[in-house]
């Protein structure tokens, strides 16, 4: 005597994904927010460097590179996207350095042609 074999079951359908994990290219987009949002500082300074606010436009060089260490600091390695490039000791550190002594050099340099 053979037992009943079982009914099959039909097939499930694939669940959507849930809004809580994004798509794979949102999250490589994601990724490199940190890194746009210092290129449009970098880019609102050069607007400044042409309209000839030299000065203003080096300060916000400076602190678009301090914005960089902070966010470098602050983001995971898979977070920080374009801004990691090497170790993250390394990067704060060179990021900060940088954007400090841009922002020295430009808060200390007086008179000249470029006033």
């Amino acid at each position: 005597m053979s037992t009943p074999s079982p009914a099959p079951t039909p097939p499930t359908p694939p669940t959507p994904p849930s809004p809580a994990s994004p798509s794979p290219w949102r999250r490589r987009l994601l990724a490199q927010l940190p890194f746009a949002v210092v290129v449009a500082l970098v880019a609102v300074a050069a607007v400044r460097i042409g309209m000839y606010h030299w000065r203003q436009g080096a300060a916000l060089i400076g602190g678009a590179l301090l914005v960089a260490a902070v966010l470098r600091a602050a983001l995971s390695d898979e977070q920080a996207g374009l801004l990691q490039i090497r170790s993250r000791p390394i990067d704060v550190l060179s990021y900060a350095c940088f954007g400090l002594l841009i922002l020295f050099v430009t808060l200390t340099i007086t008179g000249g042609p470029l006033g």
